[in-house]
């Protein structure tokens, strides 16, 4: 089971998961923000991408190529679509892993309009033909189209009018650098703050026609790690249980108590989570301890493990990885109310892993 994949059916369990599955894909077509102006949070990324397309509409040019990495959530197809919205200029949405030959871009590429935004997400999944397709059409606005095979094959230029082409990506580092080079503007969005998360919810909620305090729309936030999409998702699953068990208002008892229907703790953690930490700090005293052992131990792949509920712990200072092993740290044993064995009180090797070779 891959818990953040959204073609898994199994992968909408996952309250707490980054990526959208289908009524996370509808409610944030209703929830999205139109203009940078109501867009909420990367406040530097809104001020520089601003720049960016005021001075292409004062030039009356279509804008520079966008680069947007991140975590999953946290709006970079949101602002492709702000992007187009500003510029005046329809919009064309596909992904990586769907243009596996040169071909099939050549053929989205060459039914363009000029001054067309393409959003390509997931732009580091695309295949190494159609990306190198890509450097001349971003660059020179034209495509060599092969025809025929062999000695006698051809190269048929083909102009393309000028369009902008917006790229997404979780994993930046894998983009080649001649194709990162392309972009005229990059741009890394950061993980939420509590406060941002809190105007988001509010928003949503008034979107929504729910009624949140100030304490609800906080306790959410807290349990949201970071990330607007999760925010909105538990928002939708707090409103539920206010309308059945509640009056239809959310308050920080009424958020709290449906949470932890659905298993959410005070940190965002969530039952794949805990069983990690749990595994790992009961099982094997705090580690150290290999990948594949801690999964087999809770029951899941070891990508599982690695890709998914790895990646937070480590963000939330639960769970450290070092040369010998997953280490719990002191934060975990704290956050299960658990007691640390005696080495880990006094800061010893066993407490973070990276002991004495020889014993001593």
């Amino acid at each position: 089971m891959n818990w953040d994949d959204p073609t898994d059916p199994d992968a909408a369990e996952r309250l707490v998961g980054a990526s959208a599955d289908r009524e996370d894909q509808a409610v944030e077509a209703a929830l999205r923000p139109k203009d940078l102006d109501e867009f909420i949070g990367q406040e530097k990324v809104r001020e520089q991408l601003d720049l960016v397309l005021r001075a292409a509409r004062a030039r009356g040019a279509t804008a520079d190529h966008v680069l947007l990495s991140g975590a999953p959530g946290l709006g970079k197809t949101t602002l492709s679509m702000i992007i187009a919205a500003e510029m005046g200029a329809p919009i064309r949405i596909t992904s990586g892993p769907a243009i596996q030959h040169a071909g099939d871009l050549a053929a989205i590429l060459s039914s363009l309009q000029e001054g067309e935004v393409l959003f390509l997400d997931e732009i580091h999944r695309m295949s190494r033909p159609a990306e190198e397709m890509l450097y001349m059409a971003m660059e020179d606005f034209r495509v060599d189209v092969i025809v025929g095979k062999g000695p006698g094959a051809t190269a048929i230029p083909l102009e393309l009018p000028p369009f902008t082409l917006v790229g997404a990506t979780t994993r930046a580092g894998l983009l080649p650098p001649p194709l990162r080079d392309r972009f005229g503007f990059t741009a890394h969005m950061e993980f939420y703050e509590p406060a941002e998360l809190r105007r988001v919810i509010h928003r949503s909620a008034a979107l929504l026609d729910v009624e949140i305090d100030p304490d609800g729309a906080a306790e959410i936030s807290g349990r949201s790690r970071g990330t607007p999409r999760i925010a909105n998702r538990l928002l939708r699953r707090v409103r539920d249980y206010a309308q059945v068990k509640a009056d239809g208002v959310i308050t920080r008892e009424i958020a709290a108590a449906a949470l932890a229907v659905y298993e959410v703790d005070g940190r965002g953690l969530d039952r794949l989570d805990r069983a990690v930490l749990e595994a790992l700090l009961k099982l094997f005293g705090g580690g150290p301890v290999g990948l594949s052992t801690l999964a087999v131990a809770v029951g899941e792949e070891r990508e599982t493990v690695e890709e998914v509920a790895e990646p937070f712990l480590v963000r939330e200072g639960l769970l450290a990885r070092t040369p010998r092993g997953r280490v719990g740290t002191p934060a975990a044993w704290a956050h299960l109310g658990l007691t640390p064995p005696q080495q880990q009180v006094a800061g010893g090797a066993a407490g973070n892993g990276q002991g004495d070779l020889f014993g001593t």
